[in-house]
């Protein structure tokens, strides 16, 4: 894990996290079945980390070189809040979700692992990394996560952010205070 020294001031500010998708969301391997279709995995703690961002009133974006079906139904049932896929510049696309949010660089954080996400990496105010990322990414990191992509990284991106926000109290008095249930039920799904 790596986090510079000012990570925790960054993370603070952040109001957007964008994720790449492969190796990043997913471990990056594509499995290609016999008729062309294209299966990824992703991890139910990644989801269920964009979920509590989004409880917290963090808003959620995917810029993805690749266009899926899969990415759709993974935007659907997360509600992520903007996805662009196809997107080989993805500056282009950081514009636009920019735009979007009326959001300025230092509020935006990226979770990246390539150095295709080196044009939009580095732009915004909190860089983040997956363990398993290319070296050109890691060394422009605030933040390097122990985990690999697919395998939990976004998740604990996601949990040093809202730590840093005061948050991740919050998020924990939730599961363990009984009459918090009903909002448990009707607020989070993954």
């Amino acid at each position: 894990m790596k986090i510079s020294a000012d990570a925790l001031d960054r993370a603070r500010k952040v109001k957007l996290i964008i994720f790449d998708v492969d190796g990043v969301l997913t471990d990056g391997r594509l499995q290609i079945g016999e008729n062309g279709e294209i299966f990824k995995s992703f991890h139910s703690r990644d989801g269920f980390g964009i979920t509590l961002a989004q409880s917290c009133g963090l808003k959620t974006a995917i810029i993805t070189g690749r266009t899926s079906g899969i990415i759709n139904r993974r935007v659907a049932e997360l509600k992520i809040n903007f996805a662009m896929q196809g997107q080989l510049n993805k500056r282009n696309a950081y514009k636009k979700v920019k735009e979007q949010f009326g959001l300025t660089d230092e509020e935006i954080c990226y979770i990246a692992d390539d150095v295709v996400d080196l044009p939009v990496f580095v732009q915004v105010g909190f860089k983040a990394a997956v363990a398993d990322a290319a070296p050109e990414v890691i060394e422009r990191a605030h933040f390097v996560s122990n985990n690999f992509g697919g395998r939990g990284a976004a998740r604990e991106v996601i949990e040093f952010i809202l730590k840093a926000q005061g948050l991740w109290q919050e998020i924990i008095a939730r599961y363990t205070t009984p009459e918090l249930d009903d909002e448990i039920s009707t607020s989070l799904n993954q």
